[in-house]
């Protein structure tokens, strides 16, 4: 690699090199499988690179990709990375509204999707506008067709880009207003591949199950071949097990990396089916709450493997982990007692401090003395920041950065926008989003240390705390084997916390990517229609 450059597609290249004939990814296909060697993938991305370049695509141009986790959205990215585009990336399902405000922020000038995709343009008027068009799967009017690629020679050189050279960009839901887009750069997709690497301890021969398309970059990287589940990544909870549960067994599967609601499934799965999870030793979990009972119960099904818990963020991934055979007595004991989610030891590579809960006031600049100053001892509960090379600088054209950014003698901490604390061992305990602990005369009281004490009950699915009417309320969503006294049980099982009210309701509202995470505006809205 030559000095200065550090285009993401040069580690990919050399990985593929080391394990040329090794299968890179595997994707379900018409009823079979599809799979690419590390060395078709270089060649089918130089291939693809040649015909973005011959539109007249150059370095910086952004390029929106709509293409769901597959062979062929990794040819793609490739092929952005190599001509030093910027693959851009927002959910379609977010709506025309949020389409056009990421368009309208963006200005792509070339679209890249299957046929489905392309109709959104029908809708768009920011679609419409894209200057470039590609169709990977089927027709579409106006679009160039993939397959094109096919007849093109590779475009083997790869343009050079220093760490300051955009590759990605990522939008929020924008759910509260105008979206934020995340840009990482060349070098912060090598720091975050540094990091993920070691944190998840990635092996070159290892088969890996991720939901997340950048884990799958961080396995290329690493010379893991990657099998794509087959189901619909982008509703994880709603996944059928059985056709996963059979990739896993068929391609001997060693280890996984996904929401936690997708685990729920595979262990509804494997019960009925009386099987366990077949060939993996390693299962890390992340990107949402995981309660103690899931991962006893992902333990038990894995007598011989590993479940880890890892926590990060869109604009830090990773942050910590913890490996749940490290998890003591007086650890589970704590968490079912109000104490929070231990989610474990700070990566390497990042700094992390507590500081005084100040979440919705923009955080002046602090010399390396005030911060020291500020930063709360062990076992102070507070909002959690993090600093490292992984961790995103800041958000196109600063919108969002007074929210969540801060610098210390010019260096640039992020506000994860959580709360929690560090024991005296150096572990990070959650409490959860930093803007819902609710204090009153009673005290204070994070949605965590309740949602996961409740978790204690077996038959409690799901519960969320809120605060309506000055009163603490928990929302509890119950499984068919829940009493009829549940309401009483749970509320003395959680006496400590001095709930006023436990309210069932038949489903609570979580979030679109993990449907894990309690969508908290939704709860709101549904207190309000059930009249709490």
């Amino acid at each position: 690699m030559r000095l200065g450059d550090v285009n993401i597609t040069r580690i990919l290249i050399e990985q593929a090199m080391q394990r040329p004939e090794a299968p890179a990814i595997v994707e379900a296909a018409g009823g079979g499988k599809h799979t690419i060697s590390f060395a078709q993938l270089v060649e089918r991305s130089a291939r693809a690179a040649a015909l973005l370049g011959a539109s007249g695509l150059r370095a910086g141009d952004r390029i929106l990709v709509f293409q769901p986790m597959s062979i062929e959205l990794y040819v793609a990215l490739l092929a952005i990375f190599r001509l030093g585009l910027v693959a851009t990336v927002l959910d379609p399902s977010a709506g025309r509204r949020h389409i056009e405000q990421c368009c309208g922020i963006a200005r792509p000038r070339a679209f890249i999707g299957p046929a489905r995709a392309h109709l959104l343009r029908l809708l768009c008027r920011g679609l419409r506008r894209i200057e470039h068009h590609f169709v990977t799967a089927g027709r579409a009017p106006g679009a160039t067709r993939w397959s094109t690629l096919d007849r093109l020679e590779p475009l083997n050189p790869i343009t050079p880009c220093d760490a300051s050279h955009d590759a990605l960009l990522t939008f929020t839901s924008g759910s509260t207003g105008v979206p934020k887009a995340a840009v990482r750069t060349h070098g912060f997709l090598l720091a975050q591949h540094a990091a993920l690497a070691r944190s998840i301890e990635l092996e070159p021969g290892e088969v890996d199950l991720p939901t997340l398309p950048i884990f799958v970059l961080a396995n290329l990287a690493s010379g893991v071949t990657s099998v794509i589940p087959q189901g619909d990544l982008r509703r994880p909870g709603f996944i059928e097990p059985g056709p996963v549960l059979e990739q896993i067994e068929r391609h001997r599967v060693t280890r996984t990396v996904g929401s936690p609601a997708l685990y729920a499934r595979l262990l509804r799965g494997a019960r009925t089916a009386e099987t366990g999870l077949g060939t993996l030793t390693k299962l890390y979990t992340g990107g949402a709450p995981v309660f103690p009972p899931l991962l006893q119960e992902l333990q038990s099904v894995l007598p011989r493997g590993r479940v880890i818990v890892v926590y990060g963020s869109t604009e830090a991934e990773p942050i910590s982990h913890v490996d749940w055979n490290e998890v003591e007595p007086a650890d589970l004991d704590a968490m079912f007692g109000g104490k929070g989610l231990l989610v474990g030891r700070p990566v390497r590579q990042i700094e992390l401090r507590i500081l005084p809960n100040r979440w919705g006031e923009p955080l002046q600049p602090l010399t390396a003395a005030g911060f020291a100053g500020l930063a709360l001892p062990p076992e102070r509960r507070g909002e959690i920041v993090v600093s490292g090379p992984h961790v995103l600088a800041g958000y196109l054209s600063g919108i969002g950065d007074h929210e969540t950014k801060f610098r210390v003698d010019g260096a640039v901490w992020h506000r994860t926008g959580d709360a929690g604390y560090l024991d005296h061992e150096g572990r990070l305990w959650l409490l959860g989003r930093a803007g819902a602990v609710i204090r009153d005369e009673r005290g204070t009281i994070h949605p965590f240390a309740a949602e996961c004490a409740a978790s204690r009950l077996p038959w409690v699915e799901r519960s969320a705390l809120a605060s309506r009417g000055g009163k603490r309320l928990l929302a509890v969503q119950l499984g068919p084997e829940a009493p009829a006294d549940a309401a009483r049980r749970v509320q003395g099982t959680l006496s400590w916390a001095q709930l006023d009210s436990i309210v069932q309701l038949p489903r609570i509202p979580v979030d679109r990517r993990h449907n894990a995470k309690v969508d908290y505006p939704q709860l709101e809205k549904e207190l309000d229609r059930h009249g709490h």
